[in-house]
């Protein structure tokens, strides 16, 4: 692929200037043996990330209908790992996220400093913000999917300051790489709502890697029990994880996919 500066991203993004997207997804070629692609993302805001939970799932449906693969289950290369890509007949598509990160440094996140309590398996932290209207503290989960997630849970998530401190939680110091920040409401142990500030997307109608990790935050706070249908703004994922019964247990995510439109862009243009 040729050289694309982050502003040919941004450009492309942007629902004004270019076709608009949360996300730019690559397809490339994977040099590693049993590893069908190579799958690489981009926000909005230019910078290339490590993760992206609904683009795995868009990336499969697209390599099938652009004939690159006759797979049922693909493997993909990704900047810190391998993900499994599954269609299944209903025609949505299951993803083996591979397994949680709760390690502070491997986060990445520096907790020094801050005010911790623990709920069952979960460490939760008082992030300090400054708000306008004076400073406060968010409980947040920090935990990473492929990508860091700060979550916290709310009581009615249309009210939740999403807008307010999410970005403060976004560009907060504790986060050297920046975090997601995810605001869930629990409707029951099978059921929640949410909504997610994405580092360099802003809030978007739909965070793959943030409903696996509000999903396993839940459960470690014995809020959740596996299955966990998340309601976003876009739609319904569901998340399934055993880590109680099986420390080494990878999340899996299902959910739809479909094609909206095809087109062609002059790069060379922008």
């Amino acid at each position: 692929m040729r050289s694309i500066t982050p502003a040919i991203w941004r450009k492309l993004a942007h629902r004004q200037l270019g076709v608009g997207a949360d996300q730019i997804l690559i397809v490339e070629p994977s040099n590693l043996p049993n590893v069908d692609f190579k799958y690489r993302i981009f926000n909005a805001d230019g910078g290339e990330v490590e993760q992206c939970g609904n683009g795995s799932r868009c990336f499969v449906r697209f390599v099938h209908e652009e004939g690159l693969s006759t797979k049922n289950e693909v493997r993909v290369e990704v900047s810190n790992g391998l993900l499994t890509l599954k269609r299944l007949a209903n025609g949505s598509v299951e993803v083996d996220m591979g397994r949680p990160i709760f390690n502070p440094p491997e986060i990445p996140f520096n907790p020094s400093g801050l005010t911790s309590k623990q709920e069952l398996h979960e460490t939760l932290y008082a992030l300090p913000l400054s708000r306008n209207s004076g400073a406060h503290a968010d409980w947040i989960a920090a935990l990473s999917m492929g990508n860091p997630h700060a979550v916290q849970v709310v009581e009615d998530i249309e009210s939740a300051p999403v807008l307010i401190d999410g970005p403060l939680i976004e560009s907060h110091p504790a986060f050297p790489n920046r975090v997601n920040a995810g605001f869930m409401q629990i409707l029951n142990r099978h059921s929640i709502r949410l909504r997610v500030y994405e580092r360099g997307a802003g809030e978007t109608l739909s965070c793959g890697t943030g409903a696996c990790a509000a999903a396993v935050s839940g459960i470690r706070r014995g809020l959740l029990d596996s299955p966990v249908n998340v309601s976003t703004r876009g739609g319904e994922l569901e998340i399934m994880w055993d880590g109680f019964k099986n420390p080494n247990a990878a999340v899996l995510m299902r959910g739809p996919t479909q094609t909206v439109y095809r087109g062609e862009i002059d790069l060379d243009t922008l």
